[in-house]
């Protein structure tokens, strides 16, 4: 299906753009990771999310993808510029840890939180710490082509220089006077020629923990070169596609699309792509404002600003509900109709399985209709909210056969499962949690004793009693149904 027309918004031309590889048959496609520093958090399961279905979809389009997923486990400075203390360096520090017992620490709770998201594992997973040989190639590079400068004992990329014959701000959409605004005054910038430069390589300080050599000094790659550095060495000089959250644009990826310039001779991505923020009552989710959740307090219902837990896959469908490029704002409310959505979604695929056919039912054209829709959705800059939208079309359907309002063929039947596995289980990545989770058999046989308890009071006469199990499931989520062939139950 790779002949499929998919069109990708591109924020350097800030325009939708057909979608074509550089070679074809095969995609390069680069996200930023975690720093791993901490337990992930809800702001984390989105782009992992939104870039984990652009990954299946190119690969259900017929795309052979090689997806790289960077670790930044050195360089991350505290306020994410050129000075303050490292921010694992940190951690280790306080926790009297080695920092790479911080990094395996927390990158296996990363992982283990994706795994739970559905998400599935990139092609490559470098970290930065195992790539300072690469890092410091790209700096002498840089160096030689004049667009940066030794201080001290640091290396920093000459903005202003370069500005002169490229346009640093052309992905965020600045202009230098307009980057200046934001620049704060920091300690250590005194080594800079101008407080617009930012740092390829920083000396380190005795008291710094993780440091390498260098032909400049003992010290550590700046933030934005390791992107650069791995990105070019398993994806190529250019390469197809780049992701990353919103926040990232300016300055990361607008330093690391000056570093590639600047070393290569080519900005190197075709295609930058940003998911926007999670946000909290319309507030950027953070540590200081007491609205951070952690993904482990969604999955266990703990935390002040939670009213139960929401398991994983609810969590996914929730992001899966608003367009990648839109700010999705927490609620309650909000995680709660999502959980409804996906149970429903989830029953119908269920049911589909076991929908009767008829011999004499003619072929349904509002199926094939949904179904170009849902590709056609896909196909629009990812836009997952319409493809579930024409998928719960096709939930309605599904529930009007199961009703008998409605008869479908074999043929059908078969083009809506293929529907159900190809795009709702392979692209979107929504599993049925009760079935994946080993107790799917265990929930089934449990409701099927107290099908029969109820049954029996029902055969005595035991309304109150039949009536009482009724409700008493209601409020657990499940809803009973008499029919001709019997008692069917449903999640709400």
């Amino acid at each position: 299906m790779a002949n499929r027309a998919l069109y990708i918004y591109n924020t350097l031309s800030r325009q939708k753009e057909l979608f074509k590889p550089i070679h074809e048959g095969a995609v390069g496609m680069y996200v930023c990771g975690p720093t791993v520093y901490g337990n992930a958090h809800l702001g984390h399961a989105r782009p992992a999310i939104t870039y984990d279905v652009l990954f299946r979809y190119l690969k259900h389009l017929g795309y052979k993808v090689r997806y790289v997923r960077n670790i930044t486990d050195v360089g991350h400075l505290e306020n994410d510029a050129d000075s303050g203390e490292d921010k694992i360096a940190k951690k280790a520090r306080i926790e009297k840890l080695e920092p790479m017992e911080v990094v395996q620490t927390y990158t296996l709770l990363y992982h283990s939180a994706m795994d739970r998201l559905g998400v599935l594992p990139p092609s490559i997973e470098p970290r930065a710490s195992g790539h300072i040989i690469e890092q410091i190639e790209v700096i002498k590079k840089i160096l030689d082509a004049g667009f940066a400068y030794i201080s001290n004992g640091s290396v920093y990329f000459d903005v202003v220089k370069y500005n002169q014959s490229h346009h640093y701000g052309i992905l965020s959409g600045r202009n230098l006077e307009e980057t200046k605004e934001g620049t704060r005054n920091l300690d250590g910038q005194d080594d800079k020629h101008s407080p617009f430069d930012f740092a390829l390589w920083k000396k380190a300080a005795p008291e710094h923990i993780m440091h390498w050599p260098s032909p400049w000094s003992e010290g550590f790659p700046g933030w934005h070169l390791e992107c650069s550095a791995m990105s070019e060495k398993y994806l190529g000089e250019e390469f197809d596609i780049h992701g990353g959250g919103i926040d990232l644009m300016f300055p990361h990826h607008e330093c690391e699309l000056a570093q590639n310039t600047a070393s290569r001779g080519k900005s190197g991505v075709r295609y930058w792509m940003h998911n926007n923020m999670i946000t909290i009552k319309g507030q950027k989710m953070g540590k200081s404002l007491g609205n951070f959740i952690t993904l482990e307090d969604l999955f266990s219902g703990t935390g002040n600003v939670l009213d139960q837990a929401y398991s994983p896959m609810t969590v996914r469908f929730f992001i899966l509900q608003a367009h990648y490029r839109s700010p999705l704002d927490f609620s309650n409310e909000a995680l709660k109709a999502a959980e409804k959505g996906y149970r429903r979604i989830m029953q119908a695929a269920k049911d589909l399985k076991n929908l009767p056919v008829s011999q004499d039912a003619a072929q349904n054209p509002d199926i094939r209709e949904i179904i170009e829709k849902v590709y056609d959705a896909l196909s629009d800059d990812l836009n997952t909210p319409i493809a579930l939208s024409h998928l719960f079309d096709a939930v309605k359907i599904i529930n009007s056969v199961k009703d008998g309002g409605l008869k479908i063929n074999q043929s059908d039947k078969e083009a809506l499962c293929s529907l159900f596995d190809d795009i709702l289980t392979n692209v979107l990545g929504l599993m049925d949690e009760a079935a994946s989770d080993g107790n799917g058999d265990l929930v089934s046989g449990l409701m099927d004793m107290i099908i029969d308890v109820r049954k029996s009071a029902k055969e005595n006469r035991a309304w109150a009693t039949s009536d009482r199990i009724r409700d008493s499931l209601k409020e657990l989520g499940i809803q009973i149904k008499d029919t001709k062939e019997g008692c069917e139950w449903t999640l709400l």
